[in-house]
């Protein structure tokens, strides 16, 4: 990940209001499958095309290394009244290096974005595990804190993140992408 690419995400708030600065050391590409199209900072996408959860591939250093992997909405329910960001959308666990999510242990399923005023974010935040290691899953997906998951479950800073905006389909808008 780039320098810009840091400053994008700090322009963005995604540093600041999800995670704290951090230094990039792997390679993640998130691929929403309707149609195919790889998720950029600050593209957006339609709802209709991020129904199903996307193919996420963890570059990392070998096998060995396990991976944890976060999706939240920071601006839920309105981006001018986040009053439950974070809204968790997505958490998969012991994702082996080199590989994808499906080869991870999902222990929140995803939950396809619907945003219903505004545009709002929706970040992937990747964390390198010390060793294998049993990550607990919250009890609620409103509200909750990155910051402090990462700390309860000894995950520390984030290793890789991309984002991208979503906003409500209207019907016109709707029909046209079809």
């Amino acid at each position: 990940m780039s320098r810009s690419a840091i400053q994008t995400l700090s322009v963005a708030r995604v540093i600041g209001d999800v995670v704290d600065n951090f230094n990039p050391s792997v390679k993640m590409t998130v691929i929403y499958n309707n149609p195919d199209k790889q998720v950029c900072n600050g593209y957006e996408f339609m709802p209709s095309n991020i129904l199903s959860k996307p193919r996420v591939d963890i570059g990392g250093e070998d096998m060995r290394t396990s991976y944890t992997l976060i999706m939240v909405d920071p601006d839920a329910p309105s981006p001018s009244d986040p009053y439950l960001k974070e809204h968790l959308h997505w958490i998969v666990t012991d994702i082996p290096g080199t590989t994808n999510v499906s080869f991870g242990k999902e222990i929140v399923s995803y939950e396809a974005p619907k945003p219903v005023v505004g545009i709002h974010r929706f970040v992937f935040i990747l964390f390198k595990q010390r060793g294998r290691q049993t990550v607990r899953a919250p009890a609620l997906r409103d509200c909750f804190n990155t910051r402090t998951f990462s700390q309860d479950n000894n995950l520390g800073l984030p290793v890789a993140i991309v984002y991208f905006n979503a906003q409500r389909e209207t019907a016109a808008r709707s029909r046209r992408s079809n």
